[in-house]
């Protein structure tokens, strides 16, 4: 039977359940400020040639460049990379986490059951047995039924907290997309590029060779010294010494490019042992500005997300100060097979309250810790920002330097091919000595070298100011993602 007491209680608790629906402990977040400061936003300091800032970088840039081969090749890492794998792993147990959080807005029922076999008296109506040595069945049976009022918000900043997590591990797991695509591209066009300085090289070293036969003539009839010889040796070795560190070096980008695609190093995609040249751009690379940069890297996502997330954890800690009131109900059975008694039932329903009340030392130090946790979070977003506009600059200004060097020396190897066709001919008809020939040839070979090692620089420092730029993991949505996001998306509006 109710009590009158227990009704009114219970009307008064729903009743300020109602009234206090909209009360949430602790601050709504707000973006950081750095998120949208003038100085982060407009457009870069550093120029470069063949770089637009008039658009933005497209999701697909691996695909501006001129090279069938680097895109599906890009497309297979994307799809069987192991730390891809794994960063989809955390993301899915992230939003395992939401899911639980949300099944706080629910009531919880346990049911318990069972039938025993035994003797010894037992209570029935009220009554005890009173054949106390008899053997009997007793079946009991029970329901019971909690809902936590979510009276100051607990549950609400959990559910928030919690997306934000889940969101944050998403932009890690884009990070991780960046990464691999980046690094697939950087593998292949160093592979590419060091398969066009080995060609280089073994020019150099069949010049080299043909120089030294034309002395060696020379020298068996005469016409030429011990000591030319030498030195025309010594060219031809110092050309063959070249070639072994460019064709290890290339091996390495082939087995690092195998790995980033999920195979093992006897596994090296054909199209990129055949690849002799490195990929060129059709067009200039597009940039676009800091707003752009800021919205499209995951790296300042991630950490603006964690800032939010952290931010719903104090109002976690601040409900700790308030009571906690949950509404229940129970109900038990008992019934004997004595056949004396009939069953026994029991029933309750109302609310139950818990409260620290009035030690709140323990909650008063998770709030400070929540807090102090959300300052770290600000201070390293305001880094995440730096970095990602220094990191930006940086590769826009060494792309520029690059590009000037790259200018020079093959202005340097065109004039150095020029005079050393000049020497050649020179020596040929004794005008000149060895000595000016074999030095015009040094000049040739150690020009188009440095033009060669310039060339797979500026694929590098390409592929540097893609990543920095943050491009590589928009297009890259599987329906799973979709219908995560929808899930966040639909959450976020529900749990308000």
């Amino acid at each position: 039977m109710y009590k009158p007491t227990s009704r009114r209680l219970s009307l008064v608790v729903i009743a300020s359940s109602s009234l206090l629906s909209g009360c949430m402990s602790g601050p709504n977040y707000q973006p950081p400020a750095s998120w949208s400061a003038a100085s982060a936003t407009g457009p870069f300091v550093s120029k470069a040639p063949d770089v637009t800032p008039a658009a933005t970088l497209p999701a697909d840039w691996w695909r501006l460049y001129d090279d069938p081969a680097l895109a599906s090749i890009v497309e297979t890492a994307l799809a069987a990379n192991a730390d891809l794998h794994a960063a989809n792993a955390n993301l899915q147990r992230a939003h395992a986490v939401l899911s639980e959080a949300r099944a706080g807005r629910f009531p919880t029922t346990t049911t318990s059951g069972g039938v025993t076999w035994g003797r010894g008296q037992t209570s029935q109506g009220g009554a005890y047995n009173s054949s106390p040595n008899r053997e009997q069945f007793v079946e009991q049976g029970g329901v019971s039924m909690a809902w936590e009022v979510d009276l100051f918000g607990r549950v609400s900043r959990t559910i928030e907290a919690a997306r934000g997590s889940a969101e944050a591990e998403a932009a890690a797991r884009d990070a991780v997309r960046v990464s691999v695509v980046a690094e697939t591209t950087r593998s292949y066009s160093e592979a590419c590029a060091l398969s066009q300085s080995i060609n280089v090289a073994r020019s150099s070293l069949v010049l080299a060779q043909g120089s030294y036969r034309l002395v060696a003539d020379q020298e068996r009839a005469g016409s030429a010294s011990s000591f030319d010889l030498e030195r025309a040796g010594t060219a031809m070795a110092s050309a063959q010494a070249a070639i072994p560190p460019l064709e290890g070096q290339r091996r390495t980008a082939l087995f690092e490019l195998a790995a980033l695609m999920g195979r093992a190093p006897s596994e090296v995609p054909a199209a990129a042992a055949a690849c002799t040249r490195a990929p060129q751009l059709r067009h200039p690379i597009p940039v676009g500005d800091g707003a752009a940069l800021l919205r499209r890297r995951p790296d300042v996502r991630q950490a603006e997300r964690t800032i939010a997330s952290d931010t719903a954890r104090i109002g976690v800690a601040m409900a700790e100060l308030y009571p906690k009131v949950s509404l229940g109900g129970a109900f038990d059975y008992t019934h004997s097979g004595s056949g004396q008694f009939g069953p026994a039932m029991s029933f309750s329903l109302g609310p139950l309250i818990t409260w620290s009340f009035p030690n709140f030392a323990v909650a008063q130090a998770r709030i400070r810790e929540a807090r102090l946790t959300t300052d770290a979070d600000l201070a390293n977003f305001d880094g995440v920002v730096l970095t990602a506009l220094k990191e930006t600059e940086q590769a826009l200004t060494t792309y520029a330097a690059d590009m000037d060097e790259r200018s020079a020396l093959e202005e340097a190897r065109n004039r150095s091919e020029r005079a050393f066709g000049l020497a050649d001919r020179l020596y040929r008809m004794g005008s000149t000595s060895y000595l000016d020939q074999i030095s015009a040839q040094t000049t040739l070979t150690d020009a188009e070298a440095k033009l060669a090692a310039s060339d797979l620089k500026l694929a590098i420092d390409r592929v540097t100011l893609f990543k920095a730029l943050g491009g590589g993991w928009e297009m890259q949505i599987s329906d799973e993602d979709e219908a995560a996001s929808a899930s966040i998306a639909h959450g976020r509006g529900a749990d308000m």
